[in-house]
């Protein structure tokens, strides 16, 4: 039991970590993205409180933020499953009893399915500007087979909803209160986050994002009392 329950909790938490921090790696690379992103929350939420869970309903532009990172970056990039009776896919007989890895990482970058699938551009699902409406409903959710980051049918992520919450309101809430800056190394590109993948069965990155964040909202501001 004590297994199974390591189990549930570090895989419903190392995945939904890794996304917010491919996230803002992402938007630290992408200034205009991070700053339409903080426009929408400030224009919904405002300055005078802190971005709370239930405002990322209303932030279309944030969820394609975190829509757009887990096609480029999907936290699990294989899917395991095991076929139980003889199957033939893409004209492969798969024998009964085989365990077949799907490649989501793979799926998400496409070009059958994306244009220029290797750019980091959440515009592609919320704008039908130069976009398909097709794509713009592309959702995370499994009903979509190019975008399929917690899998699909009955065996899919059971924790979908909750993570993409904790996802949304911890990146809203990053965005909104800090600004980011990249620290500068000696010899390094400075300015930019290195965007290598680590060997991981989770997508992780292959360097440790190291970032300088500065304060620019007080969610909590102090009240002085008039003497």
């Amino acid at each position: 039991m004590c297994t199974i329950c390591q189990d549930i909790f570090t895989g419903g938490t190392d995945t939904t970590a890794v996304t917010v921090e491919w996230s803002v790696a992402e938007l630290m690379n992408h200034p205009t993205v991070m700053e339409k992103a903080r426009k929408e929350i400030e224009s919904v939420i405002g300055k005078e409180r802190m971005v709370m869970e239930l405002d990322t309903d209303n932030l279309p532009y944030l969820q394609a933020i975190v829509k757009e990172t887990l096609r480029l970056h999907p936290p699990s990039p294989f899917v395991l499953r095991e076929s139980t009776k003889k199957c033939s896919i893409a004209g492969y007989e798969i024998p009964p009893k085989t365990q077949v890895f799907t490649n989501l990482w793979a799926i998400g970058k496409d070009p059958k399915h994306w244009d220029n699938p290797l750019e980091f551009r959440p515009e592609r699902f919320v704008s039908k500007e130069n976009e398909s409406a097709k794509t713009c409903e592309v959702d995370v959710r499994g009903q979509h087979y190019e975008l399929l980051p917690f899998g699909s049918g009955r065996r899919g992520c059971p924790g979908t909803s909750l993570a993409l919450k904790v996802a949304h309101t911890t990146l809203a809430a990053m965005i909104q209160c800090f600004e980011w800056k990249v620290e500068e190394k000696v010899g390094e590109n400075c300015g930019s986050v290195d965007m290598k993948e680590g060997p991981s069965f989770i997508l992780s990155r292959a360097q440790p994002m190291i970032c300088i964040p500065k304060q620019r909202l007080l969610p909590f501001p102090l009240s002085h009392a008039k003497s």
